[in-house]
């Protein structure tokens, strides 16, 4: 009892304000290549305490060394992670909430998702469209060509047609921006995907394999449309599958979930 009481208010505000900030720098890697370098750190550190706990010496020696240039290599290795961090105190968006957008706006953005996969597959145009949700995924971003403007069916549709500059490649969508095309995904290296599937289509799982990103791809020679989530597939998506999908996956959370998306969908989109 003695112990609580000498923990005073301030403490506590104390211990609540750095959970906070170990919570965002958390969300800030995750899905990102340190995510990985992290997992090498923690190795480093446990082998630290077990060469402290059986008092091997030259382990330990070892590890001290890796310890007194660590602090600079993981400056070095950390550096995009750090200035992206930066960047986003400087705006002010690290401890900022991310904005919730309403019906309409989700109705509007998955309305030119919808007629720009049409069009791809009536015209068998390959694509592949992904959607960030929980896990960031700034290095696949980064990996292709900032556009960052606002989803429109004619603009999906453009970077797609074949023998233009950005076809070849994932465009990669947050929220209701278009953040990048001609993005590079990993591929998955699962053995039991059917050797039906090309690259397109293994890049979609890969990405699902190591985000909770969701995929949509059309098949250059079907057509076909199909979506890949938490590493699996559903191929030949059928239209109101593919908008109560999207509904499903995109609307927040927060919000209660429509029982027919798709006829409210519908609705809008005919009248």
């Amino acid at each position: 009892m003695e112990y609580f009481t000498s923990i005073s208010i301030k403490d506590i505000v104390d211990i609540l304000i750095v959970s906070y900030v170990i919570y965002k720098l958390i969300l800030l890697v995750r899905g990102t290549r340190a995510i990985q370098l992290m997992k090498g750190i923690l190795v480093v550190v446990i082998t630290w305490v077990i060469s402290i706990w059986f008092k091997l010496s030259t382990l330990q020696w070892m590890m001290n060394q890796a310890f007194t240039f660590g602090v600079l290599a993981v400056i070095i290795i950390f550096q995009p992670e750090l200035r992206r961090a930066l960047e986003q105190l400087g705006r002010g968006k690290l401890f900022s909430r991310s904005s919730s957008e309403d019906d309409e706006d989700i109705n509007k953005r998955i309305g030119d998702i919808i007629k720009a996969v049409n069009y791809l597959a009536k015209r068998k145009i390959g694509a592949l469209i992904v959607f960030e949700k929980e896990t960031g995924l700034t290095d696949y971003v980064e990996s292709g060509t900032a556009i960052e403007s606002k989803i429109s069916s004619e603009l999906l549709i453009n970077i797609f047609i074949p023998n233009t500059p950005l076809h070849d490649g994932a465009v990669i969508i947050r929220q209701n921006i278009l953040m990048a095309a001609g993005c590079y995904l990993p591929l998955s290296e699962n053995p039991f995907i059917s050797k039906e599937l090309g690259t397109r289509h293994r890049a979609a799982i890969g990405m699902s394999e190591v985000s909770d990103a969701m995929c949509i791809i059309v098949s250059e020679e079907t057509g076909q449309i199909s979506l890949t989530m938490n590493g699996h597939i559903l191929r030949d998506m059928k239209e109101e599958s593919l908008i109560f999908k999207l509904f499903e996956e995109l609307k927040p959370k927060t919000k209660i979930k429509e029982k027919n998306p798709f006829l409210r969908w519908r609705g809008r989109s005919n009248g």
